[in-house]
């Protein structure tokens, strides 16, 4: 934990608010859950906005650490900061796990990506070669060997990528623990939403909830996910140009006599679509999950779960013998460029942490560690600084000169 420094305050801020708080966080998913711990962790007094604290994505997210297997081909930029946080987990686990006193169910199980034809091999290899050419680990196997390590695999896989520094962990107990911990480090929580920023001399100042409680601060962070670009108040050029980006996602759960079915992390491109099986250590297995955009939709759809059984079964054979548990659909919050939105906004006293897209598990620990430092000093740190949500307005500028 950093050392504690004292709260800067606005005296911008209404005074009337005896409760006003140094920092108010609009949104109580896992970016806006520790941004909170965080910040309280340095000495500011937090209030949290949000009807159903430990909710949001989290709830649908498989909860894949996978900087190495999530590596696309032009978000290099973004795979130093996937990189960053990677190496903070192990630590931030154990200290999450210590001030909730609750197990994360974090594994260091490592994923097997697989190719199911000589297309996907090709494009597998291609792959490999970005890694490595990145700087990062991963080894090339035969179909043979990947049978070897997951025996369960359909006997048409025509080669992997073994890559044993993807790790997992549960995004629901992620999320739950945070909020223990938040909870214990003093943070307030108002289960309400926020109906409106409040600005006072161009300054951002608090919210209005639904009920019409005024809650005042002297910084406020956006991180509501695939809401944060909805918020009114919020003046239209600094509006995060954050969209919901749907997806569908199975839980099934692995009788005993099947024990073990899979001991790591499976993924594969099927039919152009991303699949990925996630095991955990409780017997449950997720499956996912379809990338949608379709606005603000939520209903899961027999195609969904149809496409996704299927394209798993051709993957691991056996997976329909399982029990299906639950069937789940979310929002992603997507950006222009797949990458999140971290730091101070031209409104003075307003801060974004939101459009972490596919990344947002993955990118919890860094992420609070940034906006913890941001909001003690004003600036961010040099790993976050290409991920300012200024690089939007500047590109927008750029394009009508």
């Amino acid at each position: 934990m950093s050392p504690t420094r004292t709260p800067a305050r606005s005296s911008d801020a209404p005074s009337s608010d005896a409760r006003a708080s140094d920092v108010l966080v609009i949104g109580g998913g896992i970016i806006g859950l520790v941004t909170a711990w965080r910040a309280a962790q340095r000495g500011f007094t937090v209030t949290v906005v949000d009807p159903e604290p430990g909710g949001g994505a989290a709830r649908v997210a498989a909860g894949m650490l996978a900087a190495v297997t999530e590596l696309h081909y032009g978000e290099q930029t973004l795979l130093g900061l996937n990189l960053a946080s990677a190496r903070r987990y192990p630590d931030f686990a154990a200290e999450l796990t210590e001030a909730s006193g609750q197990d994360l169910g974090y594994r260091r199980c490592g994923t097997l990506a697989v190719a199911l034809d000589a297309d996907d091999r090709a494009h597998l290899r291609e792959l490999h070669a970005l890694q490595h050419r990145s700087g990062l680990e991963s080894e090339w196997l035969s179909g043979r060997e990947c049978r070897r390590l997951e025996p369960m695999l359909a006997p048409g896989v025509r080669g992997g990528l073994r890559v044993d520094g993807d790790h997992q962990i549960d995004p629901r107990r992620l999320a739950k623990a945070l909020v223990t911990a938040c909870e214990r480090a003093g943070v307030e929580f108002h289960r309400t939403w926020a109906e409106r920023l409040t600005v006072v001399r161009d300054r951002a100042a608090g919210v209005v909830t639904t009920g019409g409680e005024q809650l005042a601060a002297g910084q406020v962070v956006l991180a509501a996910g695939s809401l944060s670009g909805k918020l009114p108040g919020v003046p239209a050029e600094v509006l995060p140009p954050v969209r919901p980006v749907k997806g569908q996602v199975l839980r099934l759960t692995v009788p005993k006599r099947y024990a073990p079915f899979l001991n790591r992390t499976v993924r594969a491109v099927v039919r152009g679509s991303q699949v990925y099986l996630v095991p955990r250590e409780n017997g449950e297995l997720v499956v996912g999950a379809t990338s949608e955009e379709l606005g603000w939709d939520t209903t899961v759809t027999a195609g969904g779960v149809y496409e996704l059984l299927r394209d798993a079964h051709e993957l691991v054979p056996g997976i329909t013998e399982l029990p299906l548990t639950e069937t789940r659909a979310g929002l992603r919050p997507g950006s222009p460029d797949n990458a999140p939105l971290l730091g101070p906004t031209a409104l003075d006293g307003l801060l974004l942490a939101t459009g972490h897209y596919r990344n947002g598990v993955l990118l919890t620990p860094v992420t609070g560690d940034v906006m913890a430092h941001v909001l003690t000093t004003g600036e961010l740190p040099e790993e976050a600084r290409p991920f300012t949500p200024g690089r939007f307005s500047t590109a927008l500028t750029e394009q009508t000169v």
